[in-house]
């Protein structure tokens, strides 16, 4: 019974590796058109735009109106 257990979790954990390395190889970031500055400045830009896609889209998630169940 143990045997299954350890060969679970050694299954499950073979199974997160390759995706953690799908994700990493995947997540290439391209550099934004019109960037010829420094590299820097291109990890400046990228992150100002993720802050201000996830501030837009935390706003339109707050925003949302919630159906309201029925009673």
């Amino acid at each position: 019974m143990r045997v299954f257990g350890l060969l679970g979790l050694v299954l499950a954990l073979l199974i997160v590796g390759l995706l953690v390395k799908k994700q990493v190889e995947g997540s290439a970031a391209p550099q934004l058109p019109g960037s010829a500055g420094t590299p820097a400045a291109s990890v400046r830009d990228q992150s100002q735009q993720i802050q201000q896609q996830f501030k837009q889209s935390l706003d339109a998630a707050v925003q949302a109106p919630r159906k309201m169940p029925d009673e």
